[in-house]
């Protein structure tokens, strides 16, 4: 049973707690100057949403439990890490229509730094043979709130954590537990995450994972650069293919811009790890993600340098699976299956970097993890692929 001093939502209370604040007191020693501040938003598509704010010095992370815990937007060294989209987010998932006909009402809440697709579907929508949509884009988890959100201290490992539980779950069908934890430690310009994936059901199932990681301004720029050590880069599409020589570089705001999107399979080290980068022009700023291949063995970058006001935008996007379709997805053994009762952990960690110094690092990680050979680049989509 969690201390009531540091749950911040739990579903099963008569009262509801709207505000609430953990100090550094409340704590323990190693986080004197952390704290932890839970509130409501109240005007506008924001009506409802929960935000707790995990404050630690040089680095603010903004969690939003009502949005599936997933990460608004973080600020290292006065630096806002995340986009500008054209939502006024963000937005509460009672104003998302998931059940779309179009199939792309996810669209309308989309705005985070950190967004989760899953869990019984990740990828494009997909419709039935009478046109009925059956998976919405990205699917469902990211428009579920936690019914359970609370915080706890490790002093010997110096880790703060934020902890939600998230089910998608439906009478007759799937049932879905995610337990989400938050985990950064006072100083450290970055978070881990931690999810949990369990099968609540007395029957087998089965789900699919995507982190949707989201730069706009100023990290993303025109000359800004994604840096990897890949096996092999594909192009989704063929208007993906007409960029595929400039696959890992970005251009300035271009209006009318048509998205572009790369499958990519990534190179490990000893530990199973691997690294991605994206870095301004200038290489003096930057965001890393590391993760397990095995884990998250499909990597996509999604490249959408539409007009600033547009939501200019890029995606690093790790998952269990390409987001195409699902059926497409399982016909190629990408849908992880789980049985009854069985957990599984996915693990991603976020770094932020904001000097030349420390994006020089993560390249030279980057490059050994290469070993210095090259990806194949394909100049056409993969059938095994893409959809």
């Amino acid at each position: 049973m969690a201390d009531p001093h540091l749950v911040l939502i739990d579903s099963s209370l008569t009262q509801l707690v709207v505000e609430k604040s953990i100090r550094g007191d409340d704590l323990g020693a190693p986080f004197a100057e952390c704290s932890v501040d839970k509130y409501r938003l109240q005007s506008g598509l924001s009506q409802g949403v929960d935000v707790v704010d995990v404050v630690h010095p040089g680095c603010v992370i903004k969690l939003l439990p009502t949005r599936g815990m997933s990460i608004w937007d973080v600020h290292v060294k006065g630096i806002r890490f995340g986009w500008k989209s054209p939502i006024r987010g963000p937005v509460h998932p009672a104003f998302v229509p998931l059940g779309e006909p179009s199939g792309l009402g996810w669209l309308d809440g989309f705005d985070e730094l950190l967004a989760r697709c899953g869990l019984e579907s990740n990828g494009a929508p997909e419709f039935d043979d009478t046109g009925r949509l059956k998976y919405p884009l990205h699917g469902r988890i990211g428009n579920k709130p936690a019914h359970l959100v609370t915080v706890s201290t490790d002093a010997e490992k110096k880790e703060l954590r934020v902890q939600g539980v998230v089910e998608e779950s439906r009478f007759h069908f799937g049932k879905l537990r995610m337990t989400s934890t938050l985990i950064t430690r006072p100083g450290e310009p970055g978070f881990r995450i931690r999810d949990e994936i369990e099968n609540l059901s007395d029957i087998a199932g089965e789900f699919q994972l995507l982190y949707h990681v989201n730069f706009g301004l100023p990290l993303l720029d025109g000359g800004s650069q994604v840096v990897v050590a890949a096996e092999q880069v594909v192009p989704r599409n063929a208007h993906a293919a007409e960029g595929i020589k400039t696959w890992n570089h970005y251009s300035a705001p271009q209006p009318g811009f048509e998205e572009q999107v790369y499958f990519l399979k990534l190179r490990s080290g000893h530990d199973g790890r691997t690294q991605t980068l994206l870095k301004n022009a200038h290489s003096t700023q930057g965001a890393s993600l590391l993760f397990k291949t095995e884990e998250l063995p499909c990597f996509s970058v999604w490249k959408d340098t539409a007009g600033e006001h547009d939501g200019y935008v890029t995606g690093l996007e790790p998952g269990t699976n390409f987001p195409n379709p699902r059926s497409f997805e399982k016909q190629h053994g990408r849908v992880v299956p789980l049985q009854p009762g069985e957990k599984v952990v996915r693990e991603l960690e976020l770094q932020f970097h904001t000097s030349a110094e420390e994006v020089a690092a993560a390249e030279t990680a980057i490059r050994n993890l290469s070993g210095g050979k090259d990806p194949k680049i394909l100049a056409a989509p993969l059938p095994a692929w893409c959809a």
